[in-house]
């Protein structure tokens, strides 16, 4: 059945990406007004993020966050046969940044929050950088979904790791020369054992890995953002939030991660994953205190 379906999704991916435009503007409309994936979860989020915006305003974002949603699910079909020429022209970005810190020699950790079209920019990533790179991924329930996903994203060179198995997947590299990107705002599997702060006026759990990991092999720390600057080219922009982390705190160095998410999201609203449960925990006070304050219960 793998080979069906892939089959099928190479055969699609081969038709000009104006024709598959086409097929995003016939999902988007399936998916918004007939089948409204998620939109109330969607407007709730507007809603805790854009409290003083206009009903018309939220959607305006909604409609267009929803557009964006079909784009990227039909730009990853048409990775399958995209050559190297066409992501370079595609996905640009400040490569630059990068290729300053492998000079250093020290390991290089990107922090990006839930924001399209990332699979194009790891897709793009290794033809420009020299390090190994690894991408921690959530793996998917449906086998052949995750097989064919597991292609797409690997074919340029890039190595997953799975965040359910982060340890025994990012061992073998430890000790090497990489760059490890990591989705920094995905929700936590146990708030009980996570970092809490004021995410947009709301106490949000934000995950202790990435911030952990960094700190404890004293690893270059990149903050990432993607944006669109018209349909079909986007263009990534990294900026070093802290050469030499070893002296913060998880909180310390979690928190410059939420104020820049919250900046980015209030510039690129459309760009963001508003279907994504970001609140779906509610906090409690045997959690420990907002803002910072790690809680109680042991890392893992």
């Amino acid at each position: 059945m793998y080979y069906v379906v892939y089959g099928l999704f190479w055969l699609i991916s081969l038709l000009p990406l104006r024709v598959l435009y086409l097929l995003s503007d016939l999902t988007y409309v399936i998916l918004y007004y007939f089948i409204k994936y998620r939109r109330d979860v969607v407007a709730s989020n507007l809603e805790i993020v854009f409290p003083e915006k206009t009903p018309e305003e939220k959607k305006k974002i909604a409609r267009k966050y929803y557009r964006n949603l079909t784009d990227t699910f039909i730009e990853t079909i048409k990775m399958i046969s995209a050559s190297e020429k066409t992501l370079k022209k595609r996905f640009t970005a400040n490569w630059e940044v990068l290729v300053d810190l492998e000079a250093t020699d020290r390991p290089i950790q990107v922090h990006l929050g839930h924001n399209f079209n990332w699979e194009w920019g790891n897709a793009v990533l290794p033809y420009y950088i020299h390090y190994k790179i690894l991408a921690v991924y959530m793996p998917i329930a449906n086998k052949i979904f995750e097989r064919l996903f597991l292609h797409l994203r690997q074919r340029t060179g890039t190595k997953m790791i799975r965040a359910t198995k982060m340890a025994e997947d990012f061992l073998p590299y430890r000790n090497t020369k990489y760059l490890l990107g990591l989705v920094a705002d995905q929700n936590p599997g146990h708030p009980s054992n996570s970092i809490w702060f004021n995410f947009f006026g709301k106490p949000t759990p934000f995950v202790k890995g990435p911030a952990k990991n960094a700190i404890l092999y004293n690893t270059s720390v990149v903050f990432a953002f993607i944006h669109k600057p018209k349909r079909g080219y986007y263009e990534g922009v990294f900026t070093v939030a802290e050469k030499s982390p070893a002296h913060l705190t998880e909180a310390e160095l979690t928190g410059r991660f939420v104020k820049y998410l919250e900046g980015v999201i209030r510039q690129y609203p459309d760009m963001w994953l508003w279907s994504h449960r970001r609140w779906k925990w509610e906090w409690k006070e045997e959690y420990g205190a907002v803002n910072g304050q790690s809680t109680t219960s042991e890392n893992t």
